[in-house]
């Protein structure tokens, strides 16, 4: 994260605890800054696998910086739609999905394009399921068939899921949400819970919170201080920019709106936008973007390489 004191640039690039700036104001001051949760991305968000007219396995990747379209730079190792996103420092990861449905949790790297390699599975085979990332684990919650299972995986060393929890609504077709000390899953049909559980310890999670119509396959999108969920819907399929705080425990408001109603999209994040890609019906590859420092609607800001819905989402 960047920010400047007295024409002074600090970079903050530690992620989950909070760092001290020294010396911003004088030699006996400080400065407390916010740092950044995994699932807020610096340079790139990246829209992983899907569905339309066949079930593609390409990784797309378009550019934070600029608005522009997507490139394809790589592979999942199997073509699946309805699987969870999530993002470590270093690499993406694309958890579950339907091709059967999966339990493979695949991994791809940030630094290069390249294609992905299966890393582990998930203690469930599933799909239409979310994700949320921590500094250290990824988590998988919920999905098909209709599971209130919250997995977690390790970033430091590839390997299977463990159960660590259960949300308190079994539920398929979430959005996925995270601050630096926590999980959010929210959403799913004829729901609009807003689950939390906590990252520094495992364990169930609990209802804080409602968005402001029950829906699924939604997209979600993660700010330092707030969450957003985007899209989705029962009937009919909505265009609505839900957003919750994370400070405290509370019901989301309706903030904006997306260019397009959509069900399926997927959610990325940079450090001052929200994103929502692909979706459908009528089936798209539009990437939108929306503002976190005020509220807003979104803007069509390019194009994913192919037509997609139940993508995942996930940013470096």
């Amino acid at each position: 994260m960047t920010f400047t004191v007295n024409s002074t640039t600090f970079i903050n690039t530690n992620r989950g605890v909070s760092t001290t700036a020294f010396n911003a104001f004088g030699e006996n001051s400080y400065l407390e800054v916010l740092s950044l949760p995994n699932a807020v991305g610096e340079t790139s968000g990246y829209t992983t696998g899907g569905f339309y007219l066949s079930t593609p396995n390409i990784i797309d990747k378009f550019p934070f910086a600029t608005d522009g379209n997507a490139s394809d730079v790589g592979d999942l190792t199997v073509a699946r739609y309805g699987a969870a996103g999530q993002s470590s420092t270093v690499s993406g990861y694309t958890s579950g999905g339907v091709a059967g449905p999966l339990n493979t949790i695949d991994k791809f790297p940030f630094a290069s394009g390249g294609n992905a390699t299966d890393v582990g599975d998930l203690t469930v085979a599933r799909n239409y399921v979310t994700g949320q990332s921590s500094t250290v684990s990824g988590y998988s919650s919920g999905g098909s068939s209709v599971t209130n299972t919250i997995d977690k995986f390790p970033f430091a060393t590839d390997g299977n899921a463990s159960d660590i929890g259960d949300l308190s609504v079994a539920r398929s077709g979430p959005a996925g949400q995270s601050s630096t000390v926590s999980g959010y899953t929210s959403g799913g049909p004829s729901s609009n819970v807003i689950d939390k559980f906590p990252f520094a310890t495992d364990g169930n999670a609990s209802d804080v919170g409602d968005l402001t119509q029950a829906r699924f396959h939604v997209a979600g999108q993660s700010s330092t201080v707030s969450g957003y969920a985007s899209g989705g819907g029962n009937a009919p399929i909505t265009n609505i920019i839900d957003k919750f705080p994370f400070a405290s425990d509370a019901n989301a408001t309706d903030v904006g709106d997306l260019t397009q109603a959509r069900q399926g999209p997927a959610g990325q994040s940079s450090t001052v936008s929200g994103y929502t890609s692909g979706g459908g019906p009528p089936y798209s590859n539009v990437i939108d973007k929306f503002p976190f420092a005020s509220d807003g609607n979104a803007t069509d800001v390019g194009d994913l390489t192919v037509t997609k819905q139940f993508s995942s989402g996930q940013q470096d």
